[in-house]
């Protein structure tokens, strides 16, 4: 018996369209990683990038449960003494809704560089248009 290991050019990678509208934030990135990742196809192997692309559009119509719009908080820090700046998910939908399914997918994902290359295959939206009409995504319902 052998182990069968698979590259990048032995399988396609397809791109899917994904409408965020009306979704909950966590099981949609919980649905979105295991696409990215490859897990969903038969010839997964961990150590390759063989995950499909997708594109998220709708992001600013995401739902999330509970009190988190304002007490789930999103940390940055630039390095020096007191150089904390921190925003609530209600301000972070307003100024930049892209960012908030990013940081949620990302949390899930590998963090080597093979996770960040697989997070660069994420596009996100906050409306229903998007620039990816050329490659025919195809849309699924998550």
């Amino acid at each position: 018996m052998t182990t069968q290991s698979f590259k990048r050019t032995d399988t396609n990678q397809c791109w899917l369209l994904v409408d965020a509208k009306d979704k909950t934030l966590g099981r949609l990135a919980s649905n979105l990683v295991p696409i990215l990742t490859g897990k969903n196809k038969a010839e997964y192997s961990p150590n390759a990038d063989l995950g499909d692309y997708v594109v998220v559009i709708n992001a600013r119509s995401i739902n999330v449960t509970g009190q988190k719009l304002t007490q789930k908080k999103y940390y940055k820090h630039s390095g020096y003494p007191g150089g904390i700046k921190l925003k609530t998910l209600e301000k972070l939908l307003e100024t930049s809704p892209e960012e908030v399914i990013k940081r949620a997918v990302s949390g899930m994902l590998p963090k080597n560089k093979l996770g960040r290359k697989m997070l660069s295959k994420l596009k996100v939206y906050e409306n229903s248009e998007h620039p990816h009409q050329a490659q025919n995504p195809e849309k699924i319902d998550i």
